[in-house]
């Protein structure tokens, strides 16, 4: 019995894992079952078994993405929660970074073809798993801006932080993966030398909040 229950979870695991690499690639109306079992090295019945149909595979697929990816860089980039302030802003930056710039971080790939061809089925394990991410990112910002700053500064540093860490590489990714975006030069390298591009978002940063609390 137990050795079922092992070749059971087994069996998930790579459906799991063909799954999110078959939705991040064709999206969820393009992909198939049949695919995805074929790559998985599993039969229909196992997959129905597991998850009971393509929606639910869809979801759970990018959840195991999103925990793998969280597993192989947490959020606070392996910096201690008693350590300066400004290292662990340049933490939750190079996680960010990290993440988006790592190829088997299927979850933005999907997300990328969600936002493209949208089915909703997404909506709400997205909003489930990633805002909470961003609350000690908030908290830092409100560390470095001092206890009486106004909400919408804090908002609007959290704002330019994500912008720096999201937009350029994002824009990467997808060039590099070929999704159909203008070539912009100069563009893919971002991805590997993330280290620098960090270190660069960070002093910029810390450079404009201080500029924020001295207007």
């Amino acid at each position: 019995m137990r050795k079922q229950r092992s070749d059971g979870q087994e069996t998930k695991r790579h459906l799991l894992c063909a799954a999110c690499k078959v939705f991040a690639e064709k999206g969820f109306r393009e992909a198939t079952v049949a695919e995805i079992c074929q790559k998985a090295n599993a039969n229909i019945a196992a997959a129905n078994y597991h998850f009971g149909g393509k929606e639910a595979l869809y979801v759970e697929s990018w959840r195991y993405a999103f925990e793998k990816s969280l597993k192989t860089f947490p959020p606070d980039g392996g910096i201690s929660a008693d350590a300066p302030v400004e290292e662990r802003l340049h933490g939750q930056i190079l996680s960010i970074m990290s993440r988006i710039a790592d190829p088997e971080s299927y979850d933005f790939d999907m997300i990328h073809k969600e936002m493209a061809n949208p089915t909703g089925l997404l909506t709400g394990i997205i909003q489930e798993s990633i805002h909470p991410l961003f609350k000690p990112l908030i908290s830092i910002i409100r560390e470095l801006l001092g206890d009486k700053a106004a909400e919408h500064h804090v908002n609007l540093c959290q704002m330019s932080i994500r912008a720096q860490c999201f937009g350029p590489l994002l824009r990467a990714r997808w060039q590099k993966k070929s999704f159909r975006s203008p070539k912009i030069p100069g563009i893919e390298p971002l991805l590997d030398d993330v280290k620098t591009l960090a270190d660069h978002v960070t002093r910029f940063s810390l450079a404009g909040i201080r500029a924020t609390q001295e207007g």
